[in-house]
């Protein structure tokens, strides 16, 4: 089994590096999860191009560049002790080509995020280092609860994670034991067959998703299938698969955990005989809750469904 590399808990003063590796965001979204980080006793030093803006088909966080600039600074300068994304979106994968661990390895820190994070928390593990799949700063400006960003400061003091989550009509029962691996589908997709992607052997996938087409989710399932990812992995944890589909045509268009896209995922790896845990609260929704991709997890799935870290 691969070794993972954790980072050392942090502690009263420490430094924290806020950057936009993706898409673009304004200064009042940032605002409440920046004051409530100092709260905690950390000090939010701040990416020169957090809040570049640069267009080009879409509003990223500056030039390739400029992102690939303040990425590399965050995660080799020795007085960062975590790096914590803005928000996703879209443009990690402009990055990770360009990344350089030479400080980094020397001095592993947390790297905090989810969504199109999940290309560098990707990257990381294949070198051999955990990350948070967690909230990003933007989110708490439209709303989220206070457990999503309690417990990711929970695993910066070095706290040990443990879950219990309902049981879901969807789920198989069981236990098994393995590295979790994941975060969102569309960017665990994207990877697949590039040297970026996870290994999946003996692993516990973790997936969620927004705002999907129900024929792209399909579409991205079967890409999971075709790949043999299916026939590698040990369990499936199911997050959040919110505004699914059309909004005129879905009556959970809005719900956390969409059933018909539950009930798509299930009919398709029905064929084996690996665990699922639909229902997770992680994910672009309400209530998400960290996971350390690269930690050994087990899960018991039953009446209830338990995760340890």
């Amino acid at each position: 089994m691969q070794n993972t590399t954790f980072p050392q808990s942090l502690k009263k003063g420490d430094k924290i590096a806020i950057i936009s590796p993706a898409g673009s965001v304004e200064i009042p979204q940032l605002d409440k999860t920046l004051e409530l980080i100092k709260s905690k006793g950390y000090e939010p030093i701040l990416g020169e191009n957090l809040y570049t803006k640069y267009q080009n088909g879409y509003s990223y966080a500056g030039t390739e560049k400029q992102r690939i600039n303040d990425i590399n600074w965050a995660l080799n300068d020795s007085e960062i002790s975590a790096v914590w994304a803005s928000r996703g979106g879209y443009g990690c994968q402009h990055l990770v080509q360009h990344l350089n661990l030479k400080e980094f390895k020397k001095n592993p820190k947390w790297y905090i995020g989810y969504s199109d994070n999940t290309v560098i928390q990707s990257y990381l593990l294949k070198k051999g280092f955990a990350s948070i799949h967690g909230q990003t700063i933007k989110t708490s400006s439209f709303g989220v609860t206070e457990e999503s960003y309690e417990l990711i400061f929970d695993i910066l003091k070095g706290k040990k994670l443990n879950y219990k989550i309902e049981s879901n009509p969807n789920n198989r029962v069981g236990e098994a034991s393995g590295m979790l691996v994941g975060g969102n589908l569309a960017l665990v997709y994207a990877l697949l067959g590039t040297q970026y992607s996870f290994d999946f052997t003996d692993k516990i996938l973790f997936i969620e998703d927004i705002g999907e087409n129900f024929y792209a989710l399909d579409r991205m399932i079967m890409s999971l299938e075709l790949s043999g990812v299916f026939k590698k992995i040990k369990g499936l944890i199911i997050g959040g698969m919110t505004n699914m589909g059309r909004e005129t045509e879905n009556i959970e268009y809005e719900e956390s955990f969409d059933s018909f896209s539950y009930q798509l995922i299930a009919d398709r790896v029905s064929k084996y005989d690996f665990l699922t845990a639909f229902g997770f609260p992680n994910g672009h929704i309400f209530d998400n809750r960290p996971l350390i991709i690269g930690s050994n997890v087990t899960m018991k799935v039953g009446n209830d469904v338990k995760i340890t870290f």
